[in-house]
């Protein structure tokens, strides 16, 4: 598969991700194994503090992983997330969050993967991530 109908087949895709539209996140880079999300701060993405809330770190933490593994399936077929583990290691202060994701073990039926989260230039979470490949039904 080449990498534009690699990043065709996943920009289809996002049309139906709405939760990743609502909180305003964006695919910045699409290659097979590899996904990286960007996301503007905003004043409804802070928590009481000020910080990025974590919720929010985690969903893109989920989304870059999960899409990562995406780009590892057949078309028509897609991944879900059995388990996400998710170590905040600063709290997110800045104007931009950058998640990468990569698969580690792409199976038959799980991938293992694992994500990262910045916040402007500063490493805020590691993630490790579980996802199911879910085929279409019969």
């Amino acid at each position: 598969m080449t990498a534009e109908s690699l990043e065709t087949r996943i920009r289809r895709k996002l049309t139906r991700q709405h939760f990743m539209h609502h909180i305003g996140a964006d695919l910045t880079r699409i290659e097979e194994g590899r996904v990286e999300a960007e996301l503007q701060l905003q004043q409804q993405h802070l928590q009481h503090v000020g910080f990025a809330h974590g919720g929010l770190v985690a969903t893109m933490a989920d989304l870059a992983a999960g899409f990562a593994a995406v780009t590892l399936v057949p078309e028509g077929t897609g991944v879900v997330t059995v388990e996400l583990k998710t170590s905040y290691l600063h709290p997110g202060v800045g104007q931009r969050l950058r998640a990468v994701g990569w698969v580690l073990k792409a199976g038959r039926r799980l991938h293992f993967c694992e994500a990262e989260v910045w916040c402007d230039a500063l490493l805020i979470a590691k993630a490790t991530a579980t996802m199911a490949v879910v085929e279409p039904p019969v």
